[in-house]
């Protein structure tokens, strides 16, 4: 798969990778390496310039974002900010984004404000979102709340696919230990999570595979329980290891 960046020069170059349920494949590399791009190309937020993506056989590369989400992919952005929240909205309207136009949450194109709070109300409260309420903007809530709205949203759809990208970036350390929590819960329930971290100890605590990511391909494939960071960061800077420690 080849994927451009902005300025049409390849980012993602002829990257092979597959994601299998029940596991945490983390995504290691230096910023710049093409991860954003991988990410937004599986998400539908950028086209592939060749090759193809598949989810569960299916192709996804010309699908729009809303159907690749309705294909059961749960997208965690790796910038709550700009792709994961709308700070003027309440807590409440940024939870059902996902959802705003299915019922309970709408009928005949009118939202049901009712069921959209009281959802609301009952996702905060499981996933310790603290704040003033339900009805305050999303951007009056700390970065870790934010953090943690965005992952009830897409947890709670109950996605096979999920994404997250810089989970815990920013975040206290309480905040940090809940959500890695989470995302590891969703392993445990059978689904397949993406994880892109630029944070070795968090990709080293939470996949059960590796890839390390250099200029645009994989350039190796290891079991956390089998390395440590001095290999992962010869790889992020683009060496590598003997074939019994890197698989590619």
């Amino acid at each position: 798969m080849v994927v451009n960046e902005n300025r049409g020069i390849p980012a993602v170059k002829n990257l092979s990778l597959d994601v299998r349920a029940g596991e945490i494949i983390g995504i290691a590399g230096i910023d710049g390496n093409g991860q954003t791009e991988l990410v937004q190309a599986i998400t539908g937020l950028r086209k592939v310039k060749s090759g193809d993506i598949t989810i569960k056989g299916e192709s996804i590369i010309h699908k729009t974002t809303r159907q690749i989400t309705e294909m059961s992919v749960g997208h965690i952005p790796e910038d709550r900010h700009r792709d994961g929240m709308v700070l003027e909205m309440t807590v409440a309207e940024n939870i059902a984004l996902q959802t705003y136009y299915k019922e309970p949450n709408s009928k005949n194109g009118i939202l049901n404000y009712n069921v959209i709070n009281a959802k609301a109300r009952e996702l905060m409260k499981e996933f310790d979102v603290r704040g003033a309420g339900e009805l305050i903007a999303g951007g009056e809530l700390s970065g870790g709340n934010q953090q943690k709205a965005v992952i009830a949203r897409e947890i709670d759809r109950d996605p096979e696919l999920l994404i997250v990208s810089q989970p815990t970036r920013g975040l206290d350390v309480g905040a940090i230990e809940y959500i890695r929590k989470r995302i590891i819960a969703e392993r445990d329930k059978g689904k397949a999570v993406i994880v892109v971290s630029f944070e070795l100890d968090e990709i080293l605590d939470m996949s059960d595979r590796i890839a390390v990511i250099y200029d645009g391909a994989i350039q190796g494939i290891l079991d956390p329980a089998e390395t440590n960071k001095q290999d992962l960061g010869i790889l992020m800077a683009g060496g590598q290891l003997n074939k019994e420690e890197a698989n590619v």
